[in-house]
């Protein structure tokens, strides 16, 4: 099977390349922006007459989507996120390859959900920034397309790679910080978020999975289980060997008024809110992943604990 994979040097795409190399079956060519990639080329300035050129002269089987950008303004977003896949899917009609097409979509095209909550696919996405705005215009665009594709929403990835300015990614590098300085005690801000965090090595497998399968429509790939991220602190800490104390900055996120500077709990069950989160997520998430082990036959192997010791053994290297 002839895979192409776009953006196979990002984050995700490292670990789905890799994924993909250990398949005997799997012959891969990867196509980016870097140097380092097979092929050069931009989706995001590119035409899609040229995208198809390439498309018919190698012929993949499946196309597989990881590029995009996270972070920027909402101009930029769109056209990393939302103007590249539609790069990607009118070259896919314009060829003659009838490559089945995998798109990286994120759990921030969901938006806020109601605490105690598993969103499935069904849910109606209300996202809450530019960013997973982006994403669910580019998950609309592949689902109207008429192709052989399917969009997995993923969650929060973590384990080895994590970006630095990932909340996971903050947490260790604040935490690197006072272990080399000696500091008895760190205080850290925003740890009432609770997400839903999903291996990266987790997240290729779905990947594998998906590329070999017939399913279609939108599939979440999560953990199914919401961690606290002073929980996750909490963890990390213990993995680390640090025997400061950690305080907390704030409380738990709730409805949050234009005037005050940290969120504040206001009654028992507040409502889902989008803002101050940077995801848009609200202060609660956690994927249905019933989908994904009934179409996909996946399910998480790596548990948090796991993730967090790669992530700080990452940064450990950097004391």
């Amino acid at each position: 099977m002839r895979v192409l994979l776009i953006g196979a040097n990002g984050y995700l795409g490292r670990f789905v390349a890799d994924r993909l190399l250990a398949d005997p079956a799997v012959q891969l060519t990867a196509l980016g922006r870097g140097d380092d990639a097979d092929v050069r080329f931009d989706l995001a300035s590119g035409s899609p007459g040229a995208l198809t050129r390439f498309l018919d002269a190698v012929h993949p089987g499946v196309v597989i989507n990881c590029a995009g950008a996270i972070r920027g303004g909402a101009r930029e977003l769109a056209r990393h996120n939302t103007v590249a896949v539609a790069t990607i899917c009118e070259a896919l009609r314009r060829s003659g390859c009838g490559a089945r097409l995998v798109q990286i979509g994120c759990g921030a095209e969901y938006g806020p959900s109601q605490p105690g909550s598993s969103t499935a696919e069904d849910a109606v996405p209300r996202p809450g920034g530019p960013y997973g705005v982006s994403k669910l215009a580019a998950t609309e665009l592949v689902l109207g397309s008429g192709l052989d594709a399917v969009v997995l929403r993923v969650f929060s990835p973590a384990g080895p790679g994590t970006p630095a300015g990932s909340p996971l990614g903050r947490l260790a590098e604040a935490l690197r910080r006072a272990m080399q300085s000696g500091d008895g005690e760190l205080k850290l801000g925003g740890l009432g978020v609770q997400r839903d965090f999903v291996d990266v090595r987790d997240v290729a497998r779905a990947v594998h999975a998906a590329s070999l399968s017939a399913a279609q429509g939108v599939i979440n790939i999560g953990s199914g289980r919401a961690v606290r991220l002073r929980d996750a602190a909490s963890v990390l800490a213990r993995v680390a060997g640090y025997g400061g104390a950690l305080h907390e900055l704030d409380g738990p996120p709730g409805p949050v008024r234009p005037s005050i500077g940290h969120p504040r709990t206001e009654s028992e069950h507040p409502a889902p809110i989008a803002y101050p989160y940077p995801d848009g997520c609200g202060s609660w998430q956690q994927a249905d992943v019933r989908t994904a082990r009934d179409r996909l036959g996946w399910r998480p192997r790596i548990n948090l604990e796991e993730s967090l010791a790669d992530i700080w053994m990452e940064a450990a290297c950097r004391i």
